[in-house]
């Protein structure tokens, strides 16, 4: 070596969000492809985010730490896209005292923006994003993925009673399909008023007792190659799904606010004890002022 010569330190540049994001956006685009019969493309120059059997998907190189965190709240979520289908997972935003909303069902937000930007991710990882007829109509909701980049997904509305109209922008924006999701008994009504395109009716969804069979909603949709699910709401609906065995993970956002007689959000059968009660595997994230716990509701922690 020439000590004359000035000695060069190559740096290799740290990958960010963005980055970390549109790699995600890779690795659903191809598990789309191959749901739906086609041959994934190998096209991205996103940087790749490698699967191993052992681990499933793992960052490689150097990437920022707010990169690699929202890869660790992510990965579940990768990892079953490659190893089981189907596969739900729900979300939540309440406050302090478990509400989702006011009485009068003011929502708007209950959350800050980094939690409203997580959402929109999930919408974007997921094939179909779920509501029930109440959120519906009281939020009136897009459900599309208009905050970061990525495909919408297909939008589902569970409406076993039909008590929703065409007026709500999910049946008339044409940003992304709908499905009015209804006992197969009741479709031709369905179809009547919605039209065939965005009808599913599903075999024995209802049970006697006139609630939904979330098992039966699953498998039609796996039909339709729609397998990676995401329940967004509202507390009823994501509660019912989780009371059912429907749901494999939990995305529950707490914001420190109180609301008092408000909306109740999640909701699950009462335990006599506490040695009966339901403890979770869980994680906890931070969102700005908003705690996200991510819950896995398929591995409970040993009771003691």
């Amino acid at each position: 070596m020439d000590p004359s010569q000035p000695i060069s330190f190559v740096t290799a540049q740290a990958h960010d969000v963005e980055a970390l994001w549109a790699s995600c956006l890779d690795i659903a685009r191809v598990r789309r492809q191959a749901s739906r019969g086609g041959t994934p493309s190998n096209d991205s120059v996103a940087p790749p985010i490698p699967w191993t059997d052992e681990d499933g998907f793992a960052l490689d190189g150097t990437w920022t730490p707010p990169a690699q965190e929202l890869f660790a709240l992510l990965k579940p979520i990768l990892d079953a896209s490659r190893r089981s289908v189907p596969w739900a997972i729900g979300q939540l935003g309440q406050s302090l005292d478990g509400c989702i909303a006011t009485r009068d069902g003011d929502s708007h937000y209950v959350n800050g923006a980094g939690v409203l930007t997580h959402l929109h991710r999930l919408r974007a990882l997921c094939d179909a994003v779920i509501v029930g007829a109440g959120t519906a109509a009281i939020d009136d909701p897009q459900l599309t993925t208009r905050l970061v980049p990525g495909e919408h997904p297909v939008r589902v509305i569970l409406d076993t009673d039909l008590r929703l109209g065409r007026g709500l922008k999910v049946f008339s924006d044409g940003q992304a399909p709908t499905l009015l999701a209804c006992d197969e008994r009741r479709m031709p009504e369905a179809v009547e008023r919605f039209g065939a395109t965005q009808v599913l009716g599903v075999p024995g969804l209802l049970a006697d007792d006139g609630n939904p069979r979330l098992a039966a909603l699953v498998a039609a949709l796996g039909r339709r190659g729609l397998d990676m699910l995401f329940v967004e709401g509202g507390g009823v609906t994501v509660s019912r799904f989780i009371a059912q065995g429907c749901l494999d993970r939990l995305h529950l956002s707490i914001a420190p606010v109180l609301i008092g007689e408000g909306r109740r959000g999640l909701q699950v059968p009462q335990s006599g004890a506490m040695r009966d009660c339901l403890r979770l595997r869980s994680r906890v994230f931070r969102f700005d002022e908003d705690v996200l716990w991510d819950l896995d509701l398929r591995s409970p922690e040993p009771r003691s």
